[in-house]
């Protein structure tokens, strides 16, 4: 039974039905739209097993792969949040957070959603988003660095609109940011762990400051711009 699962679910469109079967289960809840595709991502990683080359993770965590997390995080917060998000503020409004606002200056639910996010959003999303369906879409179109290029696009729209709930400024925010960071796999495609610290490293960053409060500061200088 397993072998005949891992049969199906490896066969080269399984990956677009994936991504078109799995957002129906959003009407029941937007959570289950992602645990839908990571259940997928899972089972064939259980029935190649436990083969993470499949999802591009090849390589440990070196000092030299941590190193370079903390370089391009750098990098991705001063791209956001000194320029992409003062524009996309200053056109769409605010990014709704309103799912995660219970952590302002609450210490246990900050630690908490600190472990949500690096297992399901560091971790899970980077897995899921460009371990399997970029990886496996790419390798659909053909392998090539065209089609690589085509996969970033295609699942960066996808993720963008999974983002949905964040409003407008959330949605281009979010396809802007998974753009950038399948550009990043493309060039690291044995290393997705290296997309996780990325991940990691900046979502730790804007968890904390919604959690001090102070993830209104480019709100309020983008008002005194303009």
């Amino acid at each position: 039974m397993k072998s005949k699962i891992y049969y199906y679910l490896t066969k080269p469109y399984t990956v677009v039905f994936t991504m078109l079967i799995t957002p129906l289960f959003g009407f029941i809840d937007r959570n289950f739209v992602f645990f839908s595709g990571l259940s997928v991502a899972f089972l064939i990683l259980s029935g190649s097993d436990f083969d993470w080359s499949r999802f591009g993770i090849e390589k440990r965590v070196s000092v030299k792969t941590a190193l370079k997390s903390i370089f391009l995080t750098l990098l991705f917060l001063v791209a956001f949040y000194i320029v992409i998000d003062p524009i996309l503020l200053s056109y769409f409004g605010d990014f709704d957070l309103s799912s995660i606002d219970d952590i302002r200056g609450n210490l246990g639910g900050y630690i908490a959603l600190m472990a949500v996010v690096w297992i399901f959003a560091a971790f899970g999303e980077e897995f899921l988003f460009r371990g399997y369906y970029m990886k496996a879409l790419a390798e659909l179109l053909g392998n090539t660095n065209r089609s690589w290029l085509l996969s970033a696009i295609i699942t960066s729209i996808y993720f963008g609109v999974s983002h949905g709930y964040q409003g407008t400024a959330g949605i281009i925010g979010s396809f802007l940011w998974s753009f950038f960071i399948s550009l990043i796999f493309n060039k690291n495609r044995n290393n997705l762990l290296l997309l996780v610290l990325i991940h990691g490293l900046f979502d730790t960053v804007g968890v904390t400051l919604i959690y001090l409060n102070r993830d209104h500061i480019i709100s309020d200088w983008v008002q005194q711009l303009f």
